[in-house]
């Protein structure tokens, strides 16, 4: 049969142009250089189909291994997908509703498959709210941390459902509790993504008066993600709550100061303000449609986007 066509990866630290190998049904690259050490391999596409290629080391700095998967070639490769706790009790009125967590763990096991790095902030609403706590008397800070709490049974809950659907993932919490979680290391956090695990983020940021949309946003900033999606029971950002008003207007684009000035509630002002700092997009889309983190991770114009005017 005909040799395969050439596939090449390059990496920051190395000549590009570097030829890969096809044995069986994996590629293997030997490095020929004087230092037998290659740097992270997130996803390469195959040229004639579209197979996303997984780089894993099969000995210490002397061959990588290539394992071929089929699957849609996404557009990010890195992303950070925020969850609010309501969203996981579903129809219920509290608590953790076991269909949506499932839904949710299909639809992030196909992303990972195709190869982009995932990484989850999930709210807690569903259990305690820090500021409805405080609204009945309780200290701020004592109720935030409350909260923080729940954040973390719902990251449990969320590495069960995912892990049953096949996903290898980690809990990492800002507030130390090694029994059930890793302490959260930015470093360890992002060599958990590079091997295909997904990374939960629980317990906020770990400091009261600060909401988990603004954790979603300063994780994927210290993750370097390539966007932020937000999750929600709306298909988007709209310019009064739809559900009290039936003639509300969805918005397809927004920048970060039109959310600012309109005070459009999708995040706080924070979160808004620290992904226009550091030009991470958001996307705000419906969580409860089948395959919908898929598409939106596979750059399909769903829901609103909030970023830089092109």
């Amino acid at each position: 049969p005909p040799p395969p066509p050439p596939l090449f990866f390059s990496t920051p630290t190395r000549q590009p142009q570097i030829p890969l190998r096809l044995v069986g049904s994996e590629m293997c690259i030997r490095d020929s250089g004087p230092s037998p050490c290659f740097d992270s391999l997130r996803h390469l596409a195959w040229p004639t189909s579209s197979w996303v290629i997984q780089a894993t080391i099969k000995t210490a700095g002397q061959c990588l291994l290539l394992s071929k998967r089929s699957g849609p070639l996404m557009k990010y490769t890195r992303v950070l997908l925020k969850l609010s706790g309501e969203a996981l009790m579903g129809s219920q009125g509290y608590g953790i509703d076991p269909a949506i967590v499932h839904s949710i763990a299909e639809d992030v096991a196909r992303v990972v498959a195709s190869g982009t790095q995932l990484a989850i902030v999930v709210g807690g609403g569903n259990i305690f709210r820090g500021l409805k706590g405080s609204a009945a008397g309780m200290e701020r800070a004592t109720a935030d941390y409350v909260g923080m709490l729940a954040t973390v049974m719902n990251a449990i809950t969320l590495q069960d459902g995912l892990e049953r659907a096949g996903v290898p993932t980690r809990v990492q919490t800002a507030i130390a509790m090694q029994e059930v979680a890793e302490p959260y290391i930015r470093r360890k956090a992002m060599r958990h993504l590079e091997k295909g695990r997904v990374v939960v983020f629980g317990a906020g940021c770990g400091n009261p008066f600060f909401t988990t949309d603004t954790t979603a946003a300063l994780r994927a900033a210290e993750i370097n993600a390539d966007v932020v999606f937000k999750a929600t029971k709306v298909d988007g950002v709209y310019d009064k709550d739809p559900a009290q008003h039936p003639d509300a207007v969805k918005h397809d684009h927004l920048s970060y100061q039109d959310v600012l000035s309109g005070e459009l509630g999708v995040m706080d002002a924070t979160a808004i303000s620290l992904c226009k700092e550091n030009n991470i997009p958001i996307v705000v889309f419906d969580l409860f449609e089948p395959g919908n983190i898929g598409k939106a991770v596979a750059g399909e114009p769903i829901g609103s986007r909030i970023g830089n005017p092109a």
